[in-house]
């Protein structure tokens, strides 16, 4: 019988930083999710990096608080 149980897969630094300000923010990561109108499984691919998520940057930039104007990329925010 295979094993049913999936391994965690890794979180890009974005996804690192994402997470971290979520606690920091009492906040659960389909809340965050909800807010960018996007499923939480769409959302977790984006902090694995398996899933660019481009249009959703200055959105969750936004929303976390994170010191970046719209035309700042993702990668200068981490």
């Amino acid at each position: 019988m295979a094993d049913k149980t999936r391994a965690k897969r890794a979180l890009t630094k974005f996804g690192i930083k994402v997470k971290k300000r979520l606690v920091e923010m009492n906040m659960e990561q389909r809340e965050l999710a909800k807010a960018l109108g996007v499923s939480d499984s769409y959302l977790a691919d984006v902090l694995r990096g398996d899933k660019k998520g481009l249009k959703y940057q200055d959105a969750i930039n936004e929303i976390l608080g994170f010191n970046a104007g719209p035309n700042k990329k993702l990668k200068e925010v981490i």
